[in-house]
């Protein structure tokens, strides 16, 4: 049963690389936080494990009744008619023994499933409650693809132990010991005694012998892998590797790795030569050798042809179960290790957002942005001062441009407006009031970012627009679109309003993917408006189209305009220019572009002699 492990997508090997956690009294106490989410399905839990007792129960009087079918052979001193009687009974009674451990076997996986899948929900409830609200500076530590598998592979790795690993454990575990119990009680101690000692010992040793060969394994893997890296960026770069005449640097490279794998080569074929010797030799010899005095004993007449049986069907099952308990142990260890990583999420700092009011309407602002000597590292790079003493106002409804180098700190203002992070040192104020005496929720509301890049999610353009205000009207959504220079496109479309965009966003043009976007903003009418970019990336009548929309969102706003084409910022109320994260110079086109020794001045100047 323990096959099944792979059940819900994941490949044997990523099961068996994720990391282990050591199945001690500590990680065991963690983990029992898992049952608080049993809630009111403990008593199905508690079904489970009485359910799981008696399928192990049963299944122990299995081998010890169905080794009685040997003591027919060679039975001369009862009649053939009682003979064949008591065979019947003893088949039926057997029937009634399967079937009652099939209803056990039943209960048991209907009721740990259940208990399992409403643990599971909850888990991953929380899990992607909990990193939907992290801050902005967790997402820079930890990559997407790493999250995603947190909340797929470590939740699907729990489930496995939850369904299948601790129930087989716990089976194979009572059917082991009571097994060799049986044994003692029922079978002769001079023949029992010799599996008891020499089996369980040899089964041991060779699941060690074997896991180390499973290590070895993987390394001959990686390496047959790093090699096969170096065949992968030498042919897909291959113009590199002529431009530069590296051919002879690719060889001496590659066949160094190929040399490094075939010395491990032979280590791998030593080791796995003396794993099928110590096999051959010493498990099938002890088999034989334990058989050889069941034979010897009942040639002797020291043990019956019954006994015989008996023996051999325990041992049989005794045997399977004690060989399959590691791999059990080492599953349970990698849910350990995954509820681990989960719960770290879980009880990871958190922004403050009040998702009860994610839905309803926020109070209106006028917009009024004040930076007062406001300092900033990220804190992925706290020696790296990206923001230093920056104060400027602007006030409501004005239209201020971020102009400067790249890296100068202009994304990162609008980063701080929105509260993505929070300045190491200063304060920022809307309305006179400190950013932070706002509820993020409260905050965020009143502002829309229109990006560079923008990212659509893979629904209708529908949805798309619908997350500036779910709950929009039909006629908002259409009135949005008209307002963003977006409807003719849609309009064109079969499907309309209702077209799928893809992944991303991928089936629109760049131009279209903005329009999108600033009709998202259109219907969630914020006071502050942030561009960062938004046109820079577009051909020329995308951009008109879309400079156009932006006019009519920007009419009645505090703008924040992120932009390197100058062009498209003179009309601005106001330009603060930045030059490593300090202020340079503010005022408006006019004003700036008369001093010749200012950082505007020479900007434009490039702008204008390159175009």
């Amino acid at each position: 049963m323990s096959k099944q492990g792979n059940s819900r997508g994941l490949s044997k090997n990523e099961v068996a690389d994720l990391p282990k956690a050591k199945l001690n009294l500590e990680n065991l106490k963690k983990s029992l936080r898992l049952f608080s989410y049993l809630k009111q399905h403990r008593l199905k839990f508690f079904l489970g494990m009485f359910f799981l007792i008696g399928t192990a129960s049963v299944g122990l009087l299995f081998p010890l009744k169905s080794g009685a079918l040997f003591g027919f052979f060679g039975n001369n001193t009862i009649p053939p008619a009682v003979l064949k009687a008591q065979l019947y009974q003893l088949g039926f009674l057997l029937l009634i023994i399967l079937l009652i451990q099939g209803v056990f076997s039943f209960g048991r996986v209907y009721f740990f499933t259940q208990v399992t899948e409403n643990l599971l929900q909850g888990l991953r409830d929380d899990t992607y409650k909990r990193i939907i609200q992290m801050p902005m500076g967790f997402f820079s530590k930890n990559q997407v693809a790493e999250l995603s598998s947190r909340i797929a592979t470590d939740i699907n790795v729990i489930s496995e132990a939850f369904t299948i690993n601790i129930a087989e454990l716990i089976r194979q575990s009572i059917v082991g010991l009571g097994g060799l119990i049986l044994m003692i009680l029922y079978i002769d101690w001079n023949i029992a005694r010799w599996f008891i000692f020499i089996i369980p010992p040899l089964t041991i040793v060779s699941i060690l012998f074997a896991k180390k060969i499973r290590k070895y394994s993987k390394s001959f893997q990686d390496k047959i892998a790093e090699a096969n890296v170096i065949v992968g960026e030498s042919l897909t770069g291959i113009a590199n590797v002529k431009t530069f005449t590296n051919e002879g640097y690719e060889i001496n490279r590659y066949t160094k790795k190929t040399h490094e794998i075939k010395i491990f080569g032979f280590k791998y074929g030593v080791f796995r030569g003396s794993f099928f010797a110590f096999v051959i030799t010493c498990v099938f010899g002890a088999v034989f050798f334990i058989l050889f005095l069941m034979v010897d004993a009942k040639i002797d007449g020291k043990i019956s042809a019954d006994e015989f049986g008996k023996f051999m069907m325990l041992a049989i099952f005794v045997a399977g179960s004690l060989g399959g308990l590691p791999e059990q142990i080492a599953s349970i260890q990698r849910a350990l290790g995954a509820t681990d990583r989960v719960f770290e999420l879980i009880d990871g700092g958190i922004e403050q957002i009040d998702l009860e009011k994610n839905f309803r309407p926020a109070q209106t602002t006028k917009g009024e942005i004040e930076f007062n000597n406001i300092s900033f590292n990220y804190p992925s790079r706290p020696d790296f001062a990206v923001l230093k003493e920056i104060s400027f106002k602007v006030e409501a409804g004005q239209t201020v441009a971020l102009v400067g180098s790249s890296g100068s700190g202009k994304t990162t203002i609008a980063s701080l407006i929105l509260r993505f992070y929070d300045p190491s040192k200063g304060s920022i104020f809307i309305d006179g009031n400190e950013t932070k005496s706002f509820s993020l929720t409260e905050l965020r509301k009143q502002i829309a970012l229109v990006p560079q890049d923008v990212i659509l999610f893979a629904g209708s353009i529908k949805d798309n627009i619908l997350y500036g205000k779910p709950n929009a009207t039909d006629q908002e959504i259409e009135n949005a679109s008209k307002k963003a220079n977006a409807f003719e496109f849609i309009s064109s479309f079969p499907d309309q309003f209702n077209t799928l965009v893809g992944e991303r966003g991928i089936q629109l043009s760049g131009g279209q993917r903005q329009r999108i976007a600033i009709a998202r903003a259109v219907l969630k009418n914020p006071s502050i408006l942030i561009l960062d970019e938004a046109t820079s990336s577009l051909d020329s009548e995308s951009e008109r189209l879309v400079q156009e929309a932006l006019d009519k969102l920007m009419v009645g706003r505090t703008s924040i305009v992120i932009a390197h084409r100058l062009a498209t910022i003179r009309n601005a109320n106001k330009i603060i220019v930045l030059d490593q994260g300090l202020v340079q110079e503010i005022g408006t086109h006019q004003q700036l572009i008369l001093n010749e020794k200012g950082l505007y001045y020479k900007l434009s100047k490039m702008q204008f002699e390159l175009s």
